[in-house]
């Protein structure tokens, strides 16, 4: 594995407040809807697996910025 130098660091770390940002956003959005009268199942749906994807992005660059062990 190689080694991230800061200036990658500090970008993945700006990444990921975006994306946990973003996530945020998502949940409240979702929140929302199920308060209207009438919810969009398919609308719902879509933002889950949005939501879905910005958690497993967030996994991603979480693990990135764990320092390797072996180093």
């Amino acid at each position: 594995m190689y080694s991230l130098i800061d200036d990658e660091i500090q970008e993945l770390k700006e990444r990921l407040f975006q994306l946990q940002l973003e996530h945020r956003d998502m949940d409240e959005l979702i929140k929302r809807l199920y308060e209207e009268s009438f919810v969009d199942q398919l609308q719902v749906s879509r933002l889950k697996r949005r939501k879905l994807q910005i958690k497993d992005a967030i996994t991603r660059l979480e693990s990135r910025l764990i320092p390797d062990l072996n180093a």
